[in-house]
């Protein structure tokens, strides 16, 4: 079995027009929402054993802000390519990349290739869950799909399950 958290990048800023959109940072609801998911997963003991993380500032920044709640030894990659992954089938070539690697991998990237993906991998989970992300796959959401695989070169050729899916507004509504 492996699992797969796929977290959207927290809410970047727009106040500077002429930044370039890789550069862009975390706004102030941004960097309060992504310590609410590092907390999350603290709490579900979420531990990744690889993190891929899109080179862009506002991945990196949320990363930064979920890392210090994983207790596990993570192996972390930023990745060039993640960023200009514009579609689903472009982080599913990268998650099989990874072969026979460690069976817990989370995703950090951009939409609407985070979105895309969990359209072609998950098939089963709460259909609520499911078709809200389908729609929107909001800000610094993160979504748990369990794969029925032992490889990750077999990811989506079986139905993937949506197991959990935290959203911080939600989560600090509690």
């Amino acid at each position: 079995m492996l699992t797969l958290f796929l977290l959207r990048h927290a809410k970047s800023s727009w106040t500077d027009p002429i930044l370039d959109d890789y550069e862009r940072p975390l706004n102030a609801r941004g960097k309060r929402s992504a310590p609410v998911i590092g907390q999350y997963m603290e709490e579900h003991r979420y531990d990744p054993k690889l993190i891929l993380c899109s080179g862009s500032r506002r991945t990196r920044e949320t990363l930064g802000l979920v890392l210090p709640y994983l207790h596990g030894d993570a192996d972390i990659r930023v990745e060039e390519a993640l960023y200009t992954a514009h579609d689903g089938e472009a982080l599913l070539n990268r998650l099989r990349a990874i072969g026979a690697g460690p069976d817990k991998v989370m995703l950090v990237g951009h939409n609407p290739a985070v979105q895309d993906l969990i359209s072609m991998l998950c098939v089963e989970g709460d259909e609520t869950a499911l078709s809200r992300l389908r729609q929107k796959y909001p800000t610094g959401a993160l979504s748990v799909i369990q794969l029925d695989a032992v490889n990750w070169r077999d990811a989506g050729t079986t139905a993937g399950r949506l197991t959990d899916l935290a959203l911080p507004r939600e989560i600090l509504a509690e």
